[in-house]
């Protein structure tokens, strides 16, 4: 028997919120601003954001559909539908990405204007100059490890702003399942495996809460203080 081949394993890299705030920051005004403010925002993959078609958008309603991605296979690129049904999903979207996906529609809409019959019309909201479907190592050599640098941020992955979309919203007490179903997991225990890092964090907040709740009169660093002064003196008894 021949042994199946083993998963690569990449280790995470996310970026801070403050890191986040500076890569938007460096984006403002590229023509793929709107690009790396979805990534930062929604937590899509890179195959599915450069599959993505304004039929699927909608902002006036704030939201959008994953209804495909973009795949690499010898050499030529070719928009497919998902491979499983939880990948297939709504997305509601901050006024953040809306605002920079009108931006973004009106500059593509004079970059058309220019490319005059070299464009190619196939609805791609992030197409390279002439329409069609952008290629994701032209993507990440020219636009975003330039704005890495530019933003003089560590060099991470695409993906890794995938990582960095789920680790701040976990860490601001963003309902797991709610996270779950914006990225596309099939369950959620596939997040809560992959996020295991942020749980310890959301289970302090989660004792804040109640301390909020139940807990002494005065703040919650109070109580935490007592808590732990209790302990020491049960512990020298």
């Amino acid at each position: 028997m021949v042994d199946p081949p083993r998963m690569r394993y990449h280790e995470m890299a996310t970026l801070t919120e403050e890191q986040a705030r500076t890569f938007l920051d460096a984006a403002v005004g590229d023509r793929l601003e709107a690009l790396h403010r979805l990534a930062l925002t929604t937590g899509m993959r890179q195959g599915e954001l450069l599959a993505l078609k304004w039929r699927d958008i909608d902002l006036d309603g704030a939201s959008l559909q994953v209804r495909a991605t973009l795949q690499n296979t010898g050499g030529e690129y070719r928009i497919i539908e998902p491979k499983t049904q939880s990948s297939r999903r709504r997305i509601a979207l901050p006024v953040t990405a809306v605002e920079a996906l009108r931006s973004h529609l009106t500059r593509q809409s004079e970059e058309r204007r220019r490319a005059g019959k070299a464009w190619e019309d196939n609805d791609l909201v992030f197409p390279n100059t002439v329409g069609r479907p952008l290629d994701g190592l032209n993507l990440m050599k020219y636009w975003f490890l330039p704005l890495l640098k530019r933003a003089d941020l560590p060099r991470i992955r695409f993906h890794d702003l995938r990582h960095t979309a789920a680790t701040l919203l976990l860490g601001q007490g963003i309902n797991v399942k709610v996270i779950s179903e914006m990225l596309g997991h099939a369950d959620v225990s596939i997040t809560l495996r992959v996020y295991a890092h942020v749980m310890p964090h959301m289970q302090q907040q989660a004792a804040d809460a109640m301390d909020a709740t139940f807990g002494r009169r005065g703040n919650v660093r109070d109580n935490r203080q007592r808590a732990r002064a209790l302990g020491s003196e049960s512990g020298s008894n």
